[in-house]
């Protein structure tokens, strides 16, 4: 069956970096664009990147820019996204998701923790 499977959460100190994988199964991945949303208590989900099917392309959120890379290994059927100089607000439970025309698929979220 169709799985996505995000790791790599945690508690950070400020400053701090963090790196989280989506690991994807039960669908061609390099067919499928990818995405990282994040969605912080009381808050809705956002978007915080996201990058085509090939890689060739990637888009971030104006908070996000110089801070966060998105990547994927299509060999490896895994996504990753690359967090550096975080921040108590970056603090949220970040989730991949997977989109090929009207087919949508989430993960079931990791919890990043930004605090001292």
């Amino acid at each position: 069956q169709v799985q996505l499977v995000e790791s790599g959460g945690g508690l950070v100190q400020p400053g701090g970096s963090l790196r989280l994988s989506c690991a994807a199964s039960g669908f061609t991945f390099n067919s499928y664009h990818m995405s990282w949303y994040r969605q912080a208590p009381g808050k809705e989900r956002e978007l915080v990147a996201s990058i085509t099917n090939t890689g060739g392309s990637t888009n971030y959120a104006v908070s996000m820019q110089g801070r966060f890379t998105i990547s994927r290994d299509n060999a490896k059927n895994t996504a990753y996204l690359q967090m550096n100089s975080l921040r108590p607000e970056d603090t949220a439970v970040y989730y991949c998701k997977a989109v090929r025309s009207f087919s949508t698929y989430w993960g079931q979220g990791t919890q990043v923790t930004v605090s001292l």
